[in-house]
């Protein structure tokens, strides 16, 4: 059994996984440094439900909050994507590989479809293994 255990991959993987998560790390690409009323702004929740998702970011290294006054903005970090980018590439490769190989071996004259077999032309079929239904009971 192989024992892979990345608990900042899965933390990213788990932060990931949330598409209003994924939304906010969109709007943070498209402008970064926005405070946390800016990113809540076209979510239809709550604030406090906003900066629960935030909190899952944070944890996974997603993001970074930075706080001026009363103000606190977020940043993108990249580094926990690149890291899941080179694990999905890795996988990527090897299963390209993979299925190229298959794909190969089933080219391969050998698997071309052959005749039927004649030796179920010569079959005898088979006697019923059960016994004829008995009467039915009728009230």
């Amino acid at each position: 059994m192989v024992k892979y255990q990345d608990t900042a991959l899965d933390r990213t993987f788990a932060a990931l996984s949330d598409s209003t998560r994924r939304a906010l790390l969109a709007r943070l690409n498209d402008n970064d440094g926005l405070s946390v009323s800016e990113l809540a702004r076209p979510f239809s929740m709550s604030l406090p439900a906003v900066m629960k998702h935030l909190d899952v970011l944070s944890d996974a290294g997603l993001i970074v909050r930075t706080k001026t006054g009363r103000t606190v903005a977020c940043q993108l970090t990249p580094a926990p994507m690149e890291q899941a980018m080179n694990w999905l590439s890795r996988y990527e490769r090897y299963w390209t590989e993979q299925l190229d190989r298959l794909a190969a071996f089933l080219e391969e004259d050998k698997w071309q479809a052959s005749p039927a077999s004649s030796s179920s032309a010569a079959s005898k079929p088979r006697r019923k293994k059960s016994t004829k239904r008995g009467r039915t009971r009728t009230k």
